[in-house]
């Protein structure tokens, strides 16, 4: 007698154990829940673009961008800006015998003089950079050259700083403050300002060292290790200073405490590393003083006085200081207008053309739709 087999179904019309039963050998379906979100059944919004919507937001963005950029452009033409380039490549340049002999090995310091003239005076707070070209701070292997912890004061990273600042990470056994190859390369460079007085005498110009530097990385990120007002040469002494430095951390600016070692803001200004390879950065602050009408720069001659210690010829930089004012939007930078401007202007005339296509060719589609 032949046995009669008996194919038994579930419920769904599967065979138990079979793909999508549900059983113990079942393999579990890749196919999304049967739920909204995941079906991409929700309700949406799609915007029907006809020339009722898109000209007068053409029209829009252009009224407003143009007025926009305008604005900006005067505020920014407005910002006085002096810039003098001090490198010392042209043989006739006052500085040309301290960037041909200075190095990194010399042991005194080269000192010139560069004359200059302003032809308009500088009003309110005026402020100093000194800028570089040619020099790259956005190489990787230079920017995480450093030791965030140590900076931070941390003892132990003092001692021990981390493996990022190889090879300028110990020097004759000792270990590097600061460490890395960011503070290996401060900017060293002395600037002084003197106003030349009709008269011949020469009137030194007052220059702010403090308030340079963000706030966060003065008071946050920067602090010398067991406190800003302990003995710093008592700190540091079991640890060495950077290949390419003078002197050690600690004699920044000794007459200062809070604008000593870690925390000095020549040396917190330049760790922020700068993005392009011709950058500025803040040096220092000419303050307008309130009880005099003066301007704070008045026009005529000056002198630049440079003690040449930041050589540029190995890399082929250039040196230059910038002498400049600012405004609600900051330093002078018509970049942000034009753009404005032209993207105002892009817009109002993409608006001219689809409303004279439109016009044109508008009408006559909508006859042709309308039946006989």
């Amino acid at each position: 007698m032949m046995a009669s087999s008996y194919n038994a179904k579930d419920e769904d019309g599967h065979h138990p154990g079979s793909v999508g039963s549900g059983g113990p050998g079942a393999v579990k379906s890749k196919k999304p829940d049967n739920t909204a979100f995941k079906q991409q059944r929700l309700p949406a919004w799609q915007p029907i673009l006809t020339a009722g919507t898109v000209l007068p937001a053409f029209f829009m963005i252009g009224l407003i961008f143009i007025p926009i950029g305008i604005g900006l452009l005067v505020t920014s033409n407005n910002i006085k800006e002096f810039e003098i380039d001090y490198t010392g490549v042209d043989m006739f340049s006052p500085c040309f015998n301290c960037s041909q002999n200075y190095s990194w090995n010399s042991s005194s310091a080269c000192t010139c003089s560069v004359p200059f003239t302003l032809d308009q005076p500088f009003e309110s707070n005026v402020f100093m950079y000194y800028g570089l070209s040619n020099f790259y701070q956005n190489h990787r292997r230079y920017v995480k050259s450093r030791d965030d912890s140590q900076l931070n004061g941390d003892k132990s990273s003092l001692l021990n700083p981390s493996k990022e600042c190889e090879p300028y990470r110990t020097s004759d056994k000792k270990s590097i403050a600061p460490c890395g190859a960011i503070a290996n390369s401060l900017f060293n460079d002395t600037l002084e300002l003197f106003y030349i007085h009709p008269n011949g005498s020469r009137i030194a110009i007052h220059l702010m060292k403090t308030g340079i530097a963000w706030w966060t990385d003065k008071h946050v990120k920067f602090r010398n290790p067991g406190g800003n007002h302990n003995n710093l040469s008592i700190v540091f002494q079991e640890t060495s200073k950077p290949v390419n430095w003078h002197k050690p951390v600690y004699e920044l600016d000794p007459s200062d405490p809070e604008n000593n070692g870690f925390i000095n803001e020549d040396f917190i200004v330049w760790m922020r590393t700068a993005a392009l390879p011709t950058f500025r950065k803040l040096y220092r602050i000419i303050q307008k003083k309130k009880v005099n009408m003066t301007p704070t720069l008045p026009p005529g001659n000056y002198s630049l006085e440079v003690t040449y210690n930041y050589p540029v010829r190995s890399f082929d930089g250039r040196k230059r200081m910038i002498l400049s004012t600012i405004s609600w939007m900051g330093g002078k930078n018509p970049f942000l207008g034009i753009a404005y401007i032209t993207v105002g202007s892009v817009c109002f005339f993409l608006g001219v053309v689809l409303l004279i296509i439109h016009h044109k060719y508008g009408n006559r589609n909508n006859n042709a739709d309308i039946p006989n």
